[in-house]
This record gives C-alpha cells, structure tokens and sequence, in this order.
C-alpha cells in the first residue's frame, strides 16, 4: 500500500485513545473515549473487559471520518499493565478483569514469597497479575476452575480484533509468570499459583506482526496486521523513543513511574524495583513505580473545593513561586493514597498531610502534594540506581507533565534536568503505531525519531538545602504510616 497509515490503540485505566500516524510520524487523527473503574469493595478495582471493546469501537468510529483511515495497513496495541482478563474456553469472560491497582491479593502476594524474584523481575505484589489468580483460587474456586486462558487488558482488544490469543513479552513480564531474562514463560511461578503453561496466550516480540484483522463492521480491510504491541509504560517509551541502554524517563499520570532502559535484566527486587522486557527484542527496562501520581493533585483539587487542578496550580505560582524555596513549615504530604510500591511495597500504606494549621491555605495544600510525589519519585529514583541502571536526564510524560512549576520541582527535588515533549500526553498511542509499522516491516527510522522537546528544567540550586531537609522530614514520616497499619 501506498502512504500506509498505523492505527495505535492505548488501552488506559481511565480513558481508551486511538491515533492514525503515517510513516513521517505525523499524528493525523486522535480519538478518546472514557473509562469508569468499579470499587465494589475497599481495596478492589475492576473493569468489564466488554466495556473496553465497546470504547475501542466507539475510538475508531470517530477516526473513521477521517480520509487516512482507509489506508491503515497495521495496529498496534499497547496497554494498562498486570490485570487479569479470565477467559472460559469459548472466550467467555468469567470474572470482571482485576487492575493493576487491586490490593485484594495482600495475602496471596506474601504467600508467594521471593524464591523466584531474580528470574520473574520482581517481587509478588498485591497488584500484580500472579497473585490475583492465588486470590481467585482461594476464593472465587469455580470461576477459577472454568478459567481456560488468562490475557492482560490490550490483548483482550486483540482477541476481539482477530480471534487470536496472543500477548508479548512486555506486558507477559508484568504478570510475575515470565523468565524475563529468557523472555518465556516460568512454569514453576505458574504452578505456584495453580496454573500451567498451556493457559497461557502465545509470546512474540512487540514489532512482530500477530494476527490479521477478523472482526467486521469496523471499515477497515481483512488483511490489516497487528502488531505484539506492549504494555503502557515501555510503548510509551517506544513512543517517545527511549529505546537504548542509558534512556531515562518519568511518567506522571494516575500513578508515577521512573523508568531506564536496559541492555539486560536489571532489578532489585529487595527494594521493589521492576526489572521488565522493554517492547523491543533484546532490551529491558528497569522501573520504581508509584501506585498514585497526578492523580494525588486531581484528588486534592477536589478535597479543597477548588475549580480545577490549573486554578490550584496558579494559586501555588501566585503564594509559594517556584523561582524561591518554600518556607519550612510549608505541611508534608505522603503520596499513598492507594499504598505504595517502590521502594516500599506496602499495598496498605496510606497517605496523610503533616504539618497543617490554622493558616494552611488549598495553595499550601496543593504544593505539599506535588512535593510529596516527588520526594516519592527520588524514592524510586534511589531504588532504581541500587539495581545498578544508569538514569541521567529525564524526559516527564503523562498528564502532570502539563504543568510547568511541577517540571522544574521535579528537577530541583531529584538533582536532574527534566524536559517536556510535543505531544508526549499520545506517547502509548504513537509507540503502539510504531510498533504497527514494524509488524509490516516498515518505519525502522520512526524507531530513532523520538519527539520534539518542549521545555527544559534545570535544578535550581538555592532551593537545594531546603528541599534536603524537607525530604529527610518526608522520609521520617514513614514509620508512623507504618504503623497505622500494623
């Protein structure tokens, strides 16, 4: 086909978003349709993986009007990580799909304990995808019974698309059953939790073409091919292009990551550090995470009864400007609200402010908590470096990267030179089409292209001393939220 056009799907928690990109990386179209999380209980969150196929129906009927999307020739997919879509034999779905941010599993986690971390990459954890099924064997037996298949969240879209039961060695890395330096399945992990090899999907690599499109009604051509896609965090990084040993960067969305690529299996599991397959052969990717990031700023615009996350934002330029170190007695925040993994790996760890008094104002409020997810960040920043991976300059993606004053107290807090990107809020969903050209054999050049840099941020070194003492202040707090758990 002639200009050839790569639909990229990013399957996110909150939200499902689809581009058309062609092969100079030009996005032609974008299209977003929204997502509801279910809490039925303290401590869930699920999804029904029909209301993913009906987002991503809805995504590309808005593309559809657009004159690039006869020519799509690949898809590529990239996704929310480490939930467990249950599958019976007939492709049924038995169970709604338990995310990433379920903390159910605290039990089972421990269970499993850390024989097998240095070849699965990484410590159980509640929210992981391997524990979740020692919870629904324990507690939910039948529908485990009936379970035939177990998929992560975008290869379910991939099962509606073509029929084929297929994931990649990325999002197979996050489910706690894969030898991640041999990139295959672990069977005794997998016998761990009651499960064999033969229920899980088939591996290939990211840029690998996986199936032909079967599903109809959706205006594009049988022969359309799609690509292994991968989990959000490392297509993001696909998109972005921080696709060699050394590349580093932050992700900032509803939960924060800190991320660099490497040219081996590289974790730590002692300290919660990830080490996962990038979406690309031959390279991994070592990873802090945090279980909330921007979403700590939404949840307390909201506390405070403020009009937006940017009005709050102006209020802390206009009483605490980023250009001076804050006043010391300026409230902490412990960025827990939905408990912590880097480098603590407390499902049940909870957030709190100290420090309040009469004063406080929603600004104060407002910078405590941005401060306090980025003294969480130089956490993961820390844990990261133990594992012995190399984190230099940092590009910020996600929703939180729009704002300014959070970029430069991110570079003041973590001693690094930060910078934004043109267009990095479609990173997952550009990595996802690259990923599509290269299923077709095309766009090895987009690979290195990367995206135009937006701003950059550089440590300011008269907030240094201050900020110092106020993470030592931070890190202080610890024991206390600890123990208000115990």
């Amino acid at each position: 086909m002639s200009n050839p056009v790569s639909l990229g799907i990013d399957l996110g928690t909150s939200e499902l978003k689809a581009i058309l990109i062609d092969l100079d990386g030009t996005v032609l179209a974008h299209a977003g349709v929204r997502l509801s999380v279910s809490r039925r209980h303290s401590g869930w969150s699920e999804q029904d993986p029909q209301d993913w196929w009906q987002a991503c129906v809805q995504a590309l009927a808005q593309l559809r009007t657009h004159e690039a999307f006869a020519r799509v020739a690949c898809i590529g997919l990239s996704g929310q990580m480490h939930g467990a879509v249950l599958l019976g034999a007939d492709d049924r779905v038995l169970y709604p799909a338990i995310l990433w941010d379920d903390s159910r599993a605290v039990a089972e986690a421990e269970q499993l304990g850390p024989e097998f971390s240095g070849i699965i990459g990484s410590l159980p954890m509640a929210g992981l995808t391997a524990p979740k099924l020692l919870w629904l064997q324990h507690h939910e037996p039948e529908v485990f019974r009936a379970i035939d298949c177990v998929l992560s969240p975008k290869d379910y879209l991939r099962l509606r698309l073509s029929g084929e039961r297929i994931s990649e060695m990325s999002d197979a890395a996050g489910t706690l059953w894969l030898d991640v330096a041999r990139r295959a399945w672990f069977a005794p992990m997998l016998r761990a939790t009651g499960l064999a090899p033969e229920q899980m999907p088939r591996l290939i690599e990211g840029g690998a073409a996986s199936a032909c499109l079967t599903a109809m009604d959706l205006g594009l051509s049988a022969d359309v091919v799609i690509a292994g896609g991968g989990g959000d965090n490392p297509v993001a990084a696909v998109g972005i292009g921080a696709i060699n040993a050394g590349d580093g960067f932050i992700t900032l969305g509803t939960s924060a990551a800190i991320v660099a690529i490497t040219d081996h299996a590289a974790g730590n599991p002692a300290s919660a550090v990830h080490s996962f397959c990038h979406a690309l052969p031959s390279r991994w990717y070592t990873m802090g995470a945090m279980l909330a990031g921007a979403s700590c700023l939404r949840w307390v615009t909201r506390l405070t009864g403020t009009a937006d996350e940017q009005t709050l934002l102006d209020q802390v330029q206009a009483q605490l400007p980023i250009e001076q170190p804050v006043p010391l007695s300026t409230p902490l925040f412990l960025p827990y609200l939905a408990g912590e993994r880097t480098p603590h790996n407390d499902p049940l760890l909870r957030g709190g402010f100290m420090g309040l008094g009469h004063d406080c104002t929603p600004a104060m409020l407002g910078y405590a908590v941005m401060e306090g997810v980025g003294f969480g960040l130089l956490d993961a920043l820390r844990a990261v470096q133990s594992a012995g991976a190399d984190v230099g300059a940092c590009a910020l993606v996600g929703g939180g990267a729009r704002s300014e004053y959070w970029a430069q107290l991110l570079a003041n807090i973590l001693q690094r030179e930060i910078f934004t990107l043109h267009g990095s809020e479609l990173s997952a969903c550009i990595g996802a089409a690259k990923l599509g050209f290269l299923s077709i054999g095309q766009g090895e050049g987009l690979l290195q292209a990367g995206m135009a840099v937006k701003a950059r941020y550089f440590p300011d070194a008269k907030q240094q001393v201050v900020l110092e003492v106020r993470y030592r202040k931070f890190q202080g707090l610890l024991t206390a939220a600890k123990a208000l758990h115990d």
